[in-house]
């Protein structure tokens, strides 16, 4: 993990630290869009800063930000990593930008051969959320790995609360399902533009959101 980021040019700086930057910097897709929202916004977008309590700013924001998890090299990389101040609180925010993109394999498919590793990161994932596997399967891999990542980081920094909010740019909310799915194994219901908060095992608060993003970005 490099510890040293050079400031933004402006969105077109955000591509070269995609995985795949020709393939995924696509206008009406959730990178492109993505990196045009949050550098317009000059701070954070309207719609995530109703995630958190008022008055909410964003102290950093890191975009394709990579965080490792133990059982193998593949490591967890949101789109944006944000730290927000809200209120008397700070969090430390992951975020993962959607279009109409899905959230890939379920954890019963990402678990099709299940290689020490492989388990060793469930383990680690389900401990630090406070999930039981055995409700895990038709769930989408990607939120658990995200939202766990969340929570790595804000033990790290040492923030009140962590974070991992969906910013979704489809019209027709495409795979808000799988997200509502997601919230329920905390005992939550999930609401579009509306955050929740739940408290995890080791006492700190994880807060899961889906944020409707400015449809116009998926324009630029």
């Amino acid at each position: 993990m490099k510890r040293v980021y050079i400031p933004s040019s402006g969105p077109s700086a955000w591509q070269a630290f995609l995985a795949k930057p020709e393939l995924h910097w696509r206008t009406g897709y959730s990178a492109k869009t993505l990196a045009y929202c949050w550098e317009s916004a000059g701070g954070l977008p309207p719609e995530i800063a109703r995630m958190f309590d008022a008055p909410a700013e964003l102290l950093l924001a890191l975009p394709e930000y990579k965080v490792p998890l133990p059982g193998g090299s593949t490591q967890s990389q949101a789109d944006v990593f944000a730290l927000v101040r809200h209120a008397d609180q700070t969090c430390a925010a992951m975020v993962e930008g959607k279009v109409n993109e899905p959230f890939d394999k379920t954890v019963t498919e990402w678990l099709n051969v299940p290689s020490d590793g492989k388990k060793l990161r469930i383990s680690h994932i389900c401990n630090l959320l406070g999930l039981s596997e055995q409700h895990l399967p038709q769930v989408r891999y990607q939120l658990i790995h995200r939202a766990a990542s969340a929570v790595i980081e804000a033990l790290r920094f040492k923030t009140d609360e962590a974070a991992m909010i969906v910013h979704s740019f489809s019209p027709d909310r495409m795979w808000f399902q799988d997200f509502a799915a997601f919230v329920d194994l905390f005992g939550l219901t999930a609401e579009p533009n509306a955050g929740v908060v739940t408290t995890l095992p080791n006492g700190l608060k994880l807060r899961l959101g889906w944020a409707t993003g400015d449809a116009r970005f998926l324009l630029a």
